[in-house]
């Protein structure tokens, strides 16, 4: 589970004045010059061996203009379940004229999947291999800055199951920023325990799945404000456990060290 998923099955407008990191000069405060952009993609947890992405281009729209197409660093199929616990990869680093961007593009290739149990599920995606993830944007780059944006695929919403052992990629994503990104990390032990951790602030949930390795986890992308950590085994021989943190922007507020206990 995810806070404030972005559904694209149509276009989405992002209204969030702070959904962009951006390190400018001082100095120059003018649309003159050009802008850097830098497009990043990671990833919620879900029960899947691998969602497999197959990313082809990146369309950009500046408002009065007409649309550049720009290729991925790595043009092709992304794992996503790679890129969780705070873990990313960067798409593309892009230099644009400064000014207001209206619309980005996400377009798929056809080579997208779902292994479950170890067989791999064709993901059936038209709409976004005609004509692309849509997300309208308008949002302006002042020359000289530096831009991040993290675009967080929810493989677990993203993947529908149709029946008859066929899988459909509705894609479900959200969309923050360095600025706007509030972060939660911490140990969760025993590994036998298979615990989920749960970022709950009111409505707005986030969710972890521990490294099976040392059970440590990081859950990103959440508000400022004060949310209960709670630890959920998936064993039931095991008590749940909750705390509290606080999370402000820009910083990484540590959970400590939790073992649940029969």
């Amino acid at each position: 589970m995810k806070r404030k998923f972005l559904m694209f099955a149509g276009c989405v407008t992002l209204f969030s004045a702070g959904l962009f990191s951006c390190k400018k000069d001082d100095n120059n405060t003018t649309n003159s010059g050009n802008a850097e952009f830098k497009m990043h993609l990671t990833d919620a947890p879900a029960n899947y061996d691998a969602v497999n992405i197959d990313i082809q281009q990146i369309g950009f729209t500046m408002q009065g203009k007409s649309e550049v197409m720009i290729t991925p660093n790595r043009v092709g199929v992304y794992n996503i379940l790679k890129f969780k616990n705070g873990l990313d990869t960067l798409l593309s680093t892009m230099v644009l004229p400064a000014g207001t961007v209206g619309q980005i593009r996400l377009v798929l290739g056809s080579n997208n999947s779902v292994v479950v149990a170890g067989v791999s599920h064709a993901l059936n995606t038209p709409s976004a291999q005609e004509s692309g993830l849509k997300l309208n944007l308008n949002q302006t780059f002042a020359a000289n800055g530096s831009y991040d944006i993290w675009f967080d695929f929810d493989a677990a919403k993203s993947i529908v199951e149709t029946g008859a052992g066929s899988y459909k990629l509705k894609p479900t994503i959200r969309a923050y920023s360095a600025v706007t990104n509030g972060r939660i990390s911490g140990n969760v032990l025993p590994l036998a325990a298979f615990a989920t951790v749960y970022a709950v602030n009111g409505t707005d949930t986030s969710a972890a799945v521990p490294s099976n390795i040392d059970g440590s986890f990081v859950i990103s992308g959440l508000s400022a404000g004060t949310y209960q950590v709670i630890y959920q085994p998936a064993v039931s021989a095991y008590f749940s456990f909750s705390s509290s943190a606080n999370v402000s922007y820009g910083n990484i507020t540590s959970a400590g060290s939790v073992t649940l206990h029969l």
